[in-house]
This record gives structure tokens, sequence and C-alpha cells, in this order.
């Protein structure tokens, strides 16, 4: 069993700074490609972002592309979001996601086998 747990959601005006983090305890971490997803209201979740077991290959979706990084300190079983310039359309719930038996990202949802319980991130205009 895996645990996930998000922090770092909040409130913030558009154009500034966020810095998501996920913890993970229970199984071997450091061997398991993570993502971020995201979940607007009346929305489906979407791919924010997703990174390879060693930090090796990130991936993002084009929205984010230049603004925010992913990255994982594996010594700490860590992943982590930095959202800079955001806007007024970012705001969702974050999720961050574990794809256990792959160390290779995925854009997919359904190739995540454990997730968090999110961090709301709502940007003002």
């Amino acid at each position: 069993q895996v645990r996930l747990v998000e922090s770092g959601g909040g409130l913030v005006q558009a154009g500034g700074s966020l810095r998501l983090s996920c913890a993970a305890s229970g199984r071997i971490f450091s061997t398991n490609a993570m993502g971020w997803f995201r979940q607007a209201p009346g929305k489906e979740r979407m791919f924010v972002a997703a990174i390879s077991w060693n930090g090796g290959s990130t991936y993002y979706t084009n929205s984010v592309k230049g603004r925010f990084t992913i990255s994982r300190d594996n010594a700490k079983n860590t992943v982590y979001l930095q959202m800079n310039s955001l806007k007024p359309e970012d705001t969702a719930v974050y999720y961050c996601a574990a794809r256990w038996g792959s160390g290779v990202p995925s854009t997919r949802t359904d190739e995540y086998t454990y997730w968090g319980q999110g961090t709301q991130v709502t940007v003002s205009s």
C-alpha cells in the first residue's frame, strides 16, 4: 500500500507562484513514475505533468509548459510541482499520483495506481 499526501495549495493572485509537494509513504517510491493532475469544478481530471523514476524525463501539458516544473527527491520520497506565473484558469484541485510498476511517465489517468487526496489551488484575477 502507498499513501500520497499533497500539500502547498492555497489562494494566490494571478502572476504569483506556489510550490506543491507530494510525500509518499509505504512501498518503494524511487523506481516509479509520478504525475500531477488537476480537476476543476464540473470538469474531468486532467494531466498536468509527469516525471520518470530518476527525474531524467518530464512531460507537461501544453498550457503549463514554461510555467510549471515537476521534480522529485527520491531520498525524501517526495515529488514537487513548482507553479509560476499562475493564471485564474489554473484554479483546480491538484492531485499527485504514482504509476506503480513503471518508471516511465504517462499522461493517462488510468495508468496511475495510487492517488493523493488533492490540494486546492485558487488563483484570483
